[in-house]
């Protein structure tokens, strides 16, 4: 199996959108799956924008089932500005099929996606981990830690795929594989008249040969596959955009090492937090705060006294013009070995999931280092703000970097 030769980025996306989808019952039965509307769009113009905005020009589709509505769909949106291919075969062939029809329009490296799976891609930091593994191909795996769905694979201790079982049957699976691969064309030099899917024909050689990658994540994938998962799906494309504070040394002031905020009579709001939680709702942030309270965990005080603290902290906030719409704490000792304790990313992974946040774009706003490791292990960019107006400088300077927040919610997007 041919390695990587070379540093070339894929400008390519091939995105199979052939199959029937039956599961989602009579929303398919005029029109393709990848045409299915979620919030006011059909979901493959909310992939393709995902992909355009990651630096991809060239788009493949690879089609089946009603062909002929996406071809449409894609001459009346103008191709979405790109380089747009379709290939149509029968809409009983599987996936392998397709991509041997379509070889010759195929780039000498590309981005496989499914038509139904949207995810925030790193895409650049994908590319260096592909790179870095010098192999032919890379899968996205999704960890499935919340058991989200049933897992169809296993990945080894060195980053690469040992199993695939796309019957989800096999014992010791763990995560998921949802598209997002990047490949090298050479792969399908196995592919052979057998109406197979391209994973059950490319991935079980690549496996056995040690030759599949995976990047593993945690962030929550979106899918359209069946009806129940769509509301999800609406929320993630059209939330408002969203900030994670962290609370000691960014909204009030930090106690020494060791010692905590037991009670409201202990709290002192740093100068310019409570204007900056105000400005952040009026320019349509949503708000989530998490903290490390390990304070619970050491007997300086107990939760009943950490919820009072936080109530009264949303009362200040609401009567000075803001909202918090959640908080995460992580109440365990240090040494617990916990998943939630920063500089662990935890507690952003459950927020994301809660609010279907976007964490590509969610800035964790925090104190020390600790913060900008979990927003890093999380996926998220980090700001590291200290001293009086520290959160009110950082807030102004974000709302200045997204103009447009307060109209989008309005408008819905």
């Amino acid at each position: 199996m041919t390695r990587v030769a070379d540093g070339v980025r894929p400008r390519q996306a091939v995105i199979v959108a052939g199959g029937r989808g039956t599961r989602l019952g009579p929303l398919t039965a005029d029109r393709p799956k990848a045409l299915v509307e979620v919030a006011g769009r059909p979901f493959l113009d909310h992939l393709v924008a995902s992909v355009r905005e990651r630096g991809f020009d060239r788009i493949l589709l690879l089609t089946g089932y009603r062909a002929d509505l996406i071809e449409a769909h894609v001459a009346a949106v103008g191709g979405w500005g790109l380089d747009v291919t379709c290939v149509a075969t029968d809409p009983a062939d599987e996936t392998g099929p397709r991509f041997r029809a379509a070889r010759d329009h195929i780039d000498e490296r590309f981005l496989f996606m499914y038509c139904d799976n949207l995810w925030p891609m790193p895409f650049e930091a994908m590319w260096q981990g592909y790179l870095q593994a010098g192999l032919p191909g890379m899968v996205t795996v999704y960890a499935n830690e919340d058991g989200y769905t049933r897992d169809n694979v296993r990945v080894g201790s060195d980053g690469r795929v040992e199993r695939y079982d796309r019957t989800r049957q096999e014992d010791g699976l763990r995560g998921v594989e949802i598209g997002y691969g990047i490949f090298e064309r050479s792969v399908l030099d196995v592919l052979t008249d057998a109406n197979q899917s391209f994973q059950d024909a490319i991935y079980p050689g690549l496996i056995a040969e040690r030759q599949l990658q995976a990047w593993v994540t945690s962030h929550r994938y979106y899918s359209i596959g069946r009806p129940e998962r769509l509301e999800a799906a609406a929320r993630f494309v059209t939330g408002a955009p969203a900030v994670i504070v962290d609370r000691d040394g960014v909204l009030n002031e930090k106690p020494p090492r060791a010692e905590y905020v037991r009670s409201w009579a202990e709290w002192r709001w740093i100068p310019g937090a409570l204007e900056a939680l105000a400005l952040l709702r009026d320019a349509g942030f949503r708000v989530v705060i998490v903290s490390n309270q390990a304070g619970v965990a050491r007997g300086a005080m107990t939760r009943d006294d950490l919820e009072a603290i936080h109530d009264r902290m949303r009362r200040d906030v609401m009567e000075h013009g803001g909202r918090i719409d959640d908080i995460y704490v992580c109440a365990h000792d240090w040494d617990e070995g916990c998943a939630c304790r920063k500089p662990k990313p935890g507690m952003l992974l459950d927020a994301q999931r809660d609010h279907a946040l976007d964490l590509t774009r969610t800035p964790f706003i925090g104190d020390d280092e600790r913060d900008a490791e979990a927003a890093a292990a999380a996926g998220a960019p980090s700001i590291l703000v200290s001293g009086a107006d520290g959160l009110l400088t950082a807030v102004r300077g974000l709302i200045a970097a997204t103009p447009d927040a307060a109209v989008a919610v309005r408008a819905g997007r």
